[in-house]
């Protein structure tokens, strides 16, 4: 097992990780119907967190009620919410992990809006989709800086901001959900500009140690691999977030089409590393080799999802088993329940082709 797997990770800002294994931020359906946190919250944090993962980020957390999208979803939109997030940081505290938040809006992607149009960049149909006014841009835009507020209130290491898989900030920066012809709309920098003042926000407003990511994902959404790796020079550059989490499904895939076509993902991620932002990934590393293959790439993180729902040993496993694999799908709800996952989180799972037997 290669040593740097285990040795700890300095960000430009704040509290180091003690190893390079984050815990990825993972969609539970588990908190209650006012989206404050359940005790079946609590104890999967607990579990994930005594498993010892550097960082233990949160589900996406709704930074606004018109932004749910998923049934029984963690909020952060009002101060309600606190009391249960402030249990949680200090569950990921007590056993020396790293906390953040996943900050969330659905935009034209939200379920639960009734007969009232969902909020996007644009007017989509299909999404029963009206454009945002100027001030509702700022409007979402001071919501997320507001919910980072609130996590640092509840004493969270940081938060980060979840770019990826077709969510309100997605649909900004892609060219084809983002139509719009005002400084938010256009130009590569133009759609990047509600992240940007985002982040330039939390750095304003929050403390001077607080951590901020951002995840970004590359396909589908009328996105286009070049086009979001533009994005990530972008957001390096300017040196305001403390990492980029690169999410393209699978660590072992292969650009399909445009200038880095043929390129293994990790190759051209190795790319945006060096600087003060680190860089890390996800995506099907469901034994040793593949996760070695992300180091050996020179990429400074992993985020574990899947592996640490069919194995809350994961991180011990490694260290002992040099060929150690993550169990085979579809696995017993009894399984799940072993590894420390609660029914609603068992039951959100069985929506998962092939998962649960």
């Amino acid at each position: 097992m290669n040593n740097v797997i285990f040795t700890p990770l300095h960000f430009s800002r704040g509290k180091a990780l003690k190893n390079r294994i984050l815990l990825a931020p993972l969609t539970a359906e588990q908190s209650n119907e006012d989206g404050t946190a359940s005790q079946d919250d609590f104890d999967w944090i607990e579990t994930c967190a005594r498993a010892g993962y550097s960082m233990v980020m949160t589900c996406a957390a709704h930074v606004m009620e018109n932004g749910k999208a998923f049934h029984k979803q963690l909020g952060i939109y009002d101060d309600k919410h606190e009391p249960g997030l402030r249990q949680i940081a200090n569950i990921i505290r007590a056993h020396g992990g790293l906390s953040s938040v996943q900050l969330h809006h659905a935009g034209m992607r939200a379920q639960f809006n009734g007969d009232l149009p969902n909020l996007g960049p644009s007017e989509i149909e299909e999404y029963n989709t009206r454009a945002m006014t100027l001030q509702e841009v700022e409007e979402l835009r001071e919501a997320f800086i507001g919910a980072a507020l609130r996590a640092e209130r509840a004493g969270f290491d940081g938060v980060e901001l979840h770019g990826a898989f077709g969510w309100v900030l997605t649909q900004f920066l892609s060219p084809t959900l983002n139509r719009r012809t005002d400084r938010y709309g256009g130009s590569v920098e133009n759609r990047t500009r509600l992240i940007s003042e985002i982040i330039d926000g939390i750095r304003a407003r929050c403390r001077a140690d607080f951590q901020i990511g951002v995840r970004l994902s590359f396909e589908r959404y009328g996105q286009t691999f070049e086009d979001i790796y533009h994005i990530c020079e972008i957001l390096v550059e300017k040196q305001q977030i403390d990492y980029l989490d690169l999410v393209p499904w699978d660590v072992k895939k292969t650009v399909e089409s445009g200038p880095f076509k043929g390129q293994k993902v990790l190759d051209v991620f190795s790319r945006l590393t060096g600087t003060s932002v680190k860089i890390g990934t996800s995506g099907k590393v469901m034994d040793v080799p593949t996760l070695m293959s992300v180091f050996e790439h020179g990429l400074d993180f992993i985020m574990i999802g899947r592996s640490a729902i069919l194995n809350k040993d994961f991180i011990n496993q490694i260290k002992i088993d040099p060929d150690y694999i993550s169990p085979k799908t579809p696995v017993t709800k009894n399984y799940l329940k072993q590894q420390g996952l609660g029914d609603a989180f068992i039951k959100y799972l069985d929506n998962w082709k092939g998962f649960v037997e």
